[in-house]
């Protein structure tokens, strides 16, 4: 319950920093500009549309101005350089008067400054300006006069000596809180780094069900990890945003930062995103798997002795698909969000894509049958990573299979593609159980009953033995006398052993035999021919 808190306290922390971070206006901080990203936006079909934007005073925005955004940049440069050459006679003689007027102009109204006898335009606004904030031309006039006032008398104040050291006071607070939240967070970050080590280094693990809640446990703390580094990351900045924003002297540095780590810091956050629902989603595979390895049916069925290996290898396979899957599916949402947080147009590039995947759909005709073949293979468990398998003239323990391709491991170490539409007969090896299949051969001068009884006694001792008995899913079966070869007569017998075990039963029943055959002196034939002469009439 401490940790939810504790998880759920940071994510709330996160949420407010990042809202403060990007998009201040809604937030209507005194410390922090005000800034409509609307302004920000690169595609070119926005240049004709009505937009707002502010106009500012020592980086503190004073009133907001809307026009087209061909226009709006200019109007808005030339008002603040007016604005700050006012201010700049305005602090050097703060004995001159100051008044703010506004004139009329045939439809227009002109906001001009009245510094002592010197006259200083500043604003031309029209008839579109007033209609956009829907009030007449006149008291849209009356207004920006007003806070224009405003903002010279609240200019003048910020250089007061004790406004200053109050701010100074302020902002040594918050660095030294920026200073204690960030000690905190990094013994938090290696807490859990400690704890995503331990949990990567414990190897040891025996059952299924202990290896998927390890891997959801390692990418939940995973998450957290990256989550406290972020919110590690928007304190720090975060906190210079606000302290040079408490002077009039630094806040047009506020801005500059704003204006400057808008789009990389939406990117890193972009990019946070998709790596922390890729690792939700590692976790939430890894919750399912172990939900249906811990349900009814499997506790009654499938974690017998002879298929609990086989459950796991299948989990693995699905596991491995599925991440995979989602890797792809994130990664490319976060692309295509990139790319609209840099500006471009998407929507031409969604449509060609389009375009593209219909043209390579019909040109890759042999891929889409590697992936509803691949599909097949995984859903029906023909066979799945960890397998020792037969296709076609190729065998190996297959390494790796995806929606496209199977790759074997061969007896030479030997890597080995196969496209998946290629595949059409399989020989799994170590689906379920295996057997071990042995025909031994004896001479023909042999007693049947003592070769079989040499057979017998061997297999039994083998099933029996502690180290060999676990291997070993059912008594041995001897069959007989299998058949009549140029070698002698031919003994079969059967080991049903656990998957891939079966060699290394027949190559333990083969030393015992050859050493038991000879103590008791018999020998196990080689290839032999009889020939025959027959002799009808020796002399006439």
């Amino acid at each position: 319950m401490v940790k939810k808190n504790f998880c759920l306290l940071v994510l709330a922390i996160a949420v407010a920093l990042t809202t403060i971070l990007i998009n201040s206006s809604q937030a209507q901080l005194p410390l922090l500009p005000k800034i409509n990203l609307e302004n920000f936006k690169l595609d070119p079909k926005f240049t004709d549309r009505i937009t707002s934007a502010c106009v500012r005073l020592d980086g503190r925005c004073i009133f907001e101005l809307s026009d087209q955004k061909s226009n709006l940049a200019q109007r808005i440069k030339y008002t603040e350089a007016r604005l700050a050459d006012v201010k700049k006679i305005y602090l050097q003689q703060d004995t001159v008067p100051l008044k703010v007027l506004h004139q009329a102009d045939n439809n227009q109204q002109n906001i001009y400054v009245l510094l002592g006898e010197r006259e200083f335009p500043v604003l031309t606004l029209n008839s579109q300006d007033a209609s956009i904030h829907g009030v007449k031309l006149k008291h849209y006039a009356q207004q920006i006069v007003q806070k224009i006032e405003l903002a010279f008398t609240k200019t003048q104040q910020e250089r007061q000596l004790s406004f200053l050291l109050q701010q100074s006071k302020v902002a040594g607070s918050i660095f030294l809180a920026m200073i204690l939240f960030s000690l905190l967070l990094v013994y938090w970050l290696k807490r859990l780094y400690r704890a995503k080590v331990n949990l990567t280094s414990n190897t040891d693990i025996e059952s299924l069900t202990n290896s998927l809640e390890q891997r959801k446990k390692f990418n939940l703390k995973e998450v957290q990890y990256r989550l406290l580094q972020l919110v590690l990351l928007i304190v720090w900045l975060g906190g210079i945003l606000i302290i040079v924003g408490l002077f009039p002297q630094t806040r047009y540095l506020q801005l500059a930062i704003i204006t400057l780590f808008r789009i990389p810091l939406r990117l890193i956050i972009v990019i946070w995103l998709c790596y922390v629902l890729i690792r939700l989603s590692y976790a939430a595979i890894a919750r399912v798997n172990s939900a249906i390895t811990n349900n009814s049916f499997a506790n009654s069925y499938v974690f017998q002795p002879d298929t609990t290996r086989r459950i796991q290898v299948r989990i693995n396979t699905f596991s491995h698909l599925f991440r995979g899957i989602v890797t792809f599916l994130w990664i490319g949402i976060g692309f295509v969000i990139a790319l609209s947080i840099m500006g471009l147009n998407i929507t031409p590039f969604l449509a060609g894509a389009g375009v593209l995947g219909l043209a390579f759909s019909f040109a890759s005709q042999n891929l889409i049958k590697d992936t509803i073949n691949g599909l097949l293979i995984i859903f029906e468990d023909q066979y799945a990573v960890g397998d020792v398998v037969t296709v076609g003239e190729v065998a190996g323990t297959v390494e790796n299979l995806n929606l496209r391709i199977t790759q074997l491991r061969d007896g030479e170490g030997r890597l080995i593609t196969i496209p998946n539409s290629s595949i059409t007969v399989v020989a799994n090896h170590s689906n379920g159980w295996s057997r071990s299949d042995l025909k031994i051969p004896f001479a023909y001068q042999t007693n049947v009953e003592q070769a079989i009884k040499l057979v017998e006694g061997v297999a039994t001792a083998i099933y029996h033995d502690c180290d060999y008995h676990p291997k070993i899913i059912e008594p041995p079966q001897v069959l007989g006398v299998e058949d009549f070869s140029d070698r002698g007569f031919v003994v079969r017998l059967w080991f049903k052993t656990e998957p891939l075990k079966q060699w290394e039963i027949s190559r333990e029943f083969r030393r015992r035999l050859k050493n038991g055959a000879e103590e008791a002196g018999i020998i196990l034939s080689l290839s032999q021919q009889e020939i025959w002469f027959n002799r009808n009439n020796q002399h006439n």
